[in-house]
């Protein structure tokens, strides 16, 4: 059985197990943080043995937090756990909802709770290589081409994000980047 995550069945929010809910395309609670370095945002290549979506490349990290876990504790965790990356301030960054195909038969229908970081210098992490196959900065403008270039690269949240919430997770100026 895998962990038991917040979804909403029967007109309500209660724990069930993370493979059901996505195999049923349930709406359920997610977590996606984005760390920056100046104009540059932290990537993570998901490994090759996830369950899903293994090897492409996306935010620095996302999970679902566990039943009564909050969520920037569950922001916290998950930068520990995939990346070895402890002690940053977070900053809440809004409530992103989406639905999308993420192969396998698995539907993600997340409501996603965006949290950002920003730390100078370098960084040091621990990737966890059962998460995490490879990490890399880029800078944000040159990730948005990309994405839109070879959008089979990169994770289908992380296409979403970048198509349509840019502005909420990067707001104008945040990142001294023109027209952005």
């Amino acid at each position: 059985m895998s962990a038991l995550i917040p979804a909403w069945h029967d007109g309500r929010l209660q724990p069930l197990d993370k493979l059901d809910v996505h195999r049923r395309g349930l709406r359920h609670k997610a977590i996606s943080v984005f760390v920056t370095r100046g104009r540059d945002v932290l990537l993570q290549r998901r490994a090759a043995g996830k369950y899903h979506t293994p090897g492409l490349w996306t935010n620095t990290c996302c999970t679902h937090p566990h039943w009564g876990e909050s969520d920037p504790d569950c922001a916290r965790r998950r930068l520990d756990e995939e990346l070895g990356i402890t002690g940053l301030t977070l900053r809440h960054a809004g409530t992103v909802e989406y639905r999308a195909d993420v192969g396998g038969g698995l539907i993600e229908h997340e409501l996603v709770q965006i949290f950002t970081a920003s730390v100078s210098g370098a960084l040091p992490m621990a990737p966890d290589p059962a998460e995490v196959s490879g990490t890399c900065w880029v800078g944000l403008d040159d990730l948005v081409t990309a994405v839109e270039r070879h959008p089979a690269r990169y994770t289908p949240w992380l296409r979403i994000y970048l198509r349509d919430h840019v502005e909420r997770i990067f707001p104008p100026g945040t990142l001294a980047l023109a027209g952005v």
